[in-house]
């Protein structure tokens, strides 16, 4: 593998001479899979992401607050243009698995193989079924309605015969009774936790609104993660928030488990280590490029940061001078991504399909920036371990969302193994689940 700095790559463009004369092409074509950018070279945008292409940021590169100005940069999403298809690297084959859904969020595989997708904006949870194994669904059925902004989903007990499906709704866990195979609730909701702070602001909440779900290891304690309500507030509207909150499978007993978390969006276990990791949201307005966004293990009762510090023991200007005495306390992640970049879900690739060098990796939804000039994320990344603990680069594997004007197409969210070992991804913007396969290289 290759390491390389490229000075000129934050400046997004670079003429090139052709036999029609000079033409323009984007600094991704200066990029090629292998290389480690690093640096302010790493900080880049869409431009030059391409699939096999590594970044690793580190502490060095943290911006100064406000060395560029805060932007609003919403994307524009529009339909797939023609001809335009998710990219990964070679060797793998992306496909349609599903598409026609509503808003699909969370994907999350039953032990027997079905896959259940969260359709958040139509408050829902489907069950897909592959049962001939040829990377398509032969059936789409609701497996269960009624519920409010539904995000996170897990299974239990874990093994071969869970019991219930756990669904986290905006403001509260429920569960459902479940068997092997049901494609429809066999019972009404049962709430088992009743009072998270809500991302509704109609009943008075607002702010980050997925609550993800993750069952430890032994099954004994159920994860649920809380997003702040604002950006940098340290009022008590964000009591219980900016957590992960810990609870028996019963949904009592509750504690915090780790605190400081901006917005940690997705859950996952390590299968190896067992440890709990998170894919987290930084906060907005202090330029382009802080805070970076970042995946890390969580350390039991970890502070982080937010919203006094960020990054370790760098002070958010905001709260100049507040809590001096937590400054030595905070958590520096284990890999730093761009700035913005919204990551969401991830999953650990547990299967058998992908090349021996995948196993345990971890892969990652960014479903894009708005805070930033240039846009970031609009992709799904794979974070590299080593014996269970991350090297601290990344690497682009799923991209080509963004037009050449810069609109968006689609948008990345969950992401899940299936049981044939393909890579699943859903997009909320074009309303797909793509389907990502090992075939070879040719």
């Amino acid at each position: 593998m290759s390491s390389r700095i490229y000075p000129s790559l934050l400046t997004a463009a670079v003429l090139v001479a052709s036999a029609g004369g000079l033409r323009i092409t984007t600094a991704a074509d200066a990029v090629k899979p292998g290389d480690t950018l690093t640096g302010k070279d790493a900080l880049g945008d869409w431009t030059t992401d391409a699939p096999g292409v590594r970044r690793k940021l580190t502490i060095a590169e943290l911006a100064t607050p406000y060395d560029t100005p805060s932007a609003k940069n919403n994307p524009k999403v529009v339909k797939r243009p023609q001809g335009a298809w998710p990219k990964a690297p070679e060797g793998f084959e992306v496909t349609e698995f599903a598409t026609g859904l509503n808003n699909p969020r969370v994907i999350a595989r039953a032990p027997n193989g079905d896959l259940f997708v969260v359709e958040s904006r139509a408050n829902r949870v489907s069950v897909l079924r592959d049962a001939d194994g040829d990377g398509k669904p032969e059936l789409n059925q609701v497996f269960a309605t009624g519920l409010a902004r539904p995000f996170g989903i897990a299974f239990y007990p874990l093994g071969a015969n869970p019991e219930y499906v756990y669904v986290g709704n905006t403001d509260s866990v429920v569960r459902f009774p479940y068997q092997n195979g049901d494609t429809k609730a066999r019972g009404a909701a049962e709430t088992i936790i009743k009072d998270i702070p809500s991302g509704n602001e109609q009943v008075g909440g607002g702010g980050h609104w997925t609550r993800d779900l993750e069952f430890s290891p032994d099954g004994k304690t159920l994860y649920v993660s809380v997003g702040s309500r604002s950006n940098v507030t340290d009022d008590d509207s964000e009591k219980r928030r900016a957590v992960i909150l810990a609870f028996d499978p019963d949904g009592k007993n509750e504690r915090i488990y780790a605190s400081g978390i901006r917005n940690p969006v997705g859950l996952a276990t390590h299968p190896k280590t067992g440890q709990l990791w998170t894919s987290v949201n930084e906060r907005d307005g202090l330029g382009d490029n802080l805070v970076p966004d970042y995946i890390t293990h969580v350390e039991p009762d970890g502070f982080y940061g937010w919203p006094w510090y960020y990054i370790g023991a760098h002070q958010d200007p905001r709260h100049e001078g507040k809590h001096l005495e937590l400054k030595s306390k905070v958590i520096v992640p284990d890999v730093l991504l761009q700035s913005h970049s919204a990551s969401l879900d991830l999953a650990f690739y547990n299967g058998e399909q992908f090349p021996e060098a995948y196993r345990n990796d971890a892969f990652a939804s960014e479903h894009g920036s708005w805070n930033r000039s240039h846009r970031t994320g609009y992709k799904v990344i794979r974070v590299p371990m080593k014996e269970g603990k991350a090297t601290g680069e990344y690497e682009d594997f799923l991209v080509g969302f963004v037009t050449h004007d810069g609109d968006v197409w689609g948008r990345p969210v969950g992401v899940a193994v299936a049981k044939d070992g393909a890579l699943l991804v859903t997009d909320d913007a074009s309303g797909t689940v793509w389907r990502v396969a090992y075939v070879g290289k040719k």
